[in-house]
């Protein structure tokens, strides 16, 4: 029970987004945003050092010399995938979107839902790698650590929620449909996250590797997106103090209560 509840609170923050267009008119304030990507990135790259990569060699032990080898293969395939992906289906701005008047509001929602849908994807495999490690009792992975991980990639999606959801209304999309589609971008994550611990559990070997892909999965999103968005314009110390809240709340509940 503990572990569906994981799978899908990343699938809530989304949802939590999506939700904005009922009750605000407007955006999220700009700092609200920075602190919260900032706080997702502490928490990613965090649960990346503690809650992936150090147990993904821990249990790589029996190779000797060469059980840097999971981590490394797995962080790289992680970090490769999401550049295909990006290559093929870019992560859109919403804000250029809208101003793309040859776009209807239907065409919209389509490529919006779809980039953050399949960028949704590497995060549920975290998410499943990490409780994948819980299940199937490693000494390396926490039941605290993988929640932590879980809240942080929730935090993350729920400006993603939003950004899906309220410009669609703003352009003349009805508040239930426009909710339905920042809803369903979340979907994936518990799919893929459920998946990732079946494969585990039938191919104990690939836990490893599964751990550091997720983990080089993060890091892409890390330095690729959040930390950009936590960056541009002014006010930028919401999103390095987000950072250092995101990344010592994890670095506490991982070592300390771990």
């Amino acid at each position: 029970m503990k572990v569906l509840l994981g799978l899908l609170i990343p699938f809530f923050g989304t949802t939590a987004g999506a939700a904005c267009v009922f009750f605000m008119k407007k955006k999220i304030r700009p700092s609200a945003g920075k602190w919260m990507m900032g706080f997702a990135s502490g928490v990613m790259v965090a649960a990346s050092v503690w809650s992936l990569l150090i147990p993904a060699i821990d249990m790589s032990e029996e190779m000797g010399k060469f059980s840097f080898f999971p981590a490394a293969a797995g962080l790289l395939a992680g970090i490769g995938m999401l550049l295909l992906l990006d290559h093929f289906v870019p992560h859109l701005d919403p804000g250029r979107v809208q101003t793309e008047k040859e776009y209807s509001v239907t065409k919209k929602s389509r490529m919006l839902t779809l980039a953050v849908t399949l960028h949704n994807i590497p995060e549920g495999i975290s998410t499943g790698a990490v409780f994948a490690g819980v299940l199937m009792g490693s000494h390396e992975v926490t039941m605290a650590g993988a929640f932590a991980l879980a809240i942080g990639i929730a935090v993350q999606n729920f400006p993603e929620g939003a950004i899906i959801s309220m410009p669609l209304c703003g352009e003349g999309m009805s508040k239930g449909k426009s909710f339905l589609y920042g809803t369903l971008s979340g979907i994936v994550e518990p799919i893929a996250g459920g998946i990732t611990i079946v494969i585990a559990s039938k191919i104990i070997p690939a836990l490893p590797y599964l751990l550091s892909f997720a983990a080089g999965a993060m890091f892409y999103v890390v330095v690729v997106e959040l930390i950009p968005e936590s960056e541009e314009g002014k006010n930028r110390n919401g999103g390095i103090l987000g950072f250092a809240a995101g990344f010592v709340a994890m670095m506490i509940l991982d070592v300390a209560l771990g």
